[in-house]
């Protein structure tokens, strides 16, 4: 692992000479290249140069145990208790910094709600599902924009599927997508008898054009009139838009926008993240044993957290973590249950390599 990172150390400190290279201002492109490699070497360096000044520092301590001096050693043996676990923990950040990097991470996503079993409450619990994760992303301060949503006259939701833009976004809600459960009392329930229903997550990188190639020729676009509540919300001209990709039998419709070409775009947007998923998955395939190592990483089938509203609980089956405070996670602070799933699959990755505990 250390020659790997003498290498990288190395590596970082040319970038960082060519970057300072006047004359690299009239390539911007190169200066591009650069500057993003430089970002993407610059927290592992700097954690290696930590690592190496902790391990010298405690060797220098480890020496003065030596000493005849009675108070020195004492001095000594406190600043190495202190050392040894601050070591430790920027070797497993090493570790962690040398993982092969989810190329989805630094992407936007698009991010789809789906009423499961439980007719009209799993329709709310979409509703309310994706108010929470409205409420994370302004925390993040990311951007959220509803590509299409298909509600029913409760005030619920049958789907939504939004397009979140931001910092990191993918590398941070990748984890929810999945089977979430709600437990409760509903509304219409005369006996007061808890009802469980479900709701799928599904999280997809957004892809762009050329992440995903689209033949035209292999694309049926209909256009019609959208469906509306009546009166004057209804839609006089054929503004919505079903795109069917032919080789896949995906489809999608969009009918939000009063625009045809805007409800065509968000649905070229929906169809080539859709289709990228599909390309990713069969990639997996061919590399099963890595895939099996990275547990949780968005399978639609899998049941991954139960809302149970009467205990107030949340619990993330995959990590055994339960939460006693469901008001708060329901208003979007859900930072505590990203960590705790980022730091498990982190450590699963390194058990995979051989690294873990």
């Amino acid at each position: 692992m250390f020659d790997k990172l003498e290498d990288v150390e190395k590596r970082f400190m040319e970038v960082e000479s060519r970057l300072a290279d006047p004359a690299l201002a009239e390539r911007p492109g190169d200066f591009r290249k650069l500057s993003q490699e430089h970002a993407g070497l610059e927290s592992l360096v700097a954690e290696y140069r930590r690592y190496r000044a902790l391990a010298s520092e405690l060797d220098g301590n480890r020496a003065l145990l030596n000493e005849k001096d009675r108070e020195i050693v004492e001095m000594a043996l406190e600043e190495i208790r202190r050392l040894e676990p601050e070591l430790e923990q920027a070797k497993r950040n090493l570790q962690i910094l040398l993982l092969p990097k989810d190329p989805n991470d630094e992407k936007n996503v698009v991010f789809e709600i789906r009423a499961g079993a439980g007719g009209d409450e799993a329709a709310l619990f979409v509703a309310e599902l994706f108010r929470l994760y409205q409420r994370f992303a302004e925390r993040q301060g990311w951007r959220m924009e509803v590509l299409s949503a298909n509600p029913t006259g409760l005030g619920g939701l049958k789907e939504i599927i939004a397009e979140i833009q931001g910092q990191r976004v993918f590398s941070r809600l990748k984890w929810e997508g999945g089977v979430h459960r709600v437990q409760r009392v509903p509304a219409t329930e005369a006996q007061g008898r808890v009802h469980t229903s479900t709701v799928t997550v599904a999280v997809l990188p957004e892809a762009e054009e050329v992440d995903v190639n689209i033949n035209p020729a292999e694309l049926r676009i209909d256009v019609f009139r959208s469906g509306g509540a009546g009166g004057q919300g209804v839609n006089t001209t054929d503004s919505a838009v079903r795109i069917t990709h032919l080789p896949s039998g995906l489809v999608v419709v969009c009918q939000d926008e009063r625009s045809q070409h805007k409800n065509k775009d968000k649905a070229m947007k929906i169809l080539r993240s859709r289709l990228l998923e599909q390309e990713q998955e069969r990639a997996a395939k061919t590399h099963s044993d890595a895939r099996r190592s990275m547990v949780g990483t968005g399978d639609r089938s899998e049941r991954i957290r139960t809302y149970n509203f009467p205990q107030g609980r949340l619990t993330d089956h995959r990590i055994g973590l339960t939460l006693y405070q469901l008001p708060e996670v329901m208003e979007g602070k859900i930072d505590e249950i990203i960590d705790g799933l980022q730091a498990h699959y982190q450590m699963e990755a390194l058990k995979a390599q051989g690294m873990g505990a």
